[in-house]
């Protein structure tokens, strides 16, 4: 499983699609979560400002990554 490391408390969600190079944009992010394509802990998730905390998963197209704490 790959890990998405955050320094802040949350990252939100169609920001960590890009990072994880999922998507190539903002705007692709937008589309696949309004499309109900992304699930947040095994739950389809729609809002692409969702706050993702340390431990969070999320799964898109076959591909799932966990939020991690990033240890500077």
């Amino acid at each position: 499983m790959e890990k998405v490391k955050i320094r802040d408390d949350y990252i939100k969600l169609g920001q960590a699609l890009k990072l994880a190079g999922l998507v190539e944009s903002g705007v692709d992010a937008k589309i696949v979560i309004q499309d109900g394509q992304v699930k947040v802990n095994g739950h389809v998730e729609t809002q692409r400002g969702k706050k993702l905390v340390v431990n969070d998963e999320v799964n898109f197209e076959g591909n799932t990554f966990v939020i991690v704490r990033d240890k500077e």
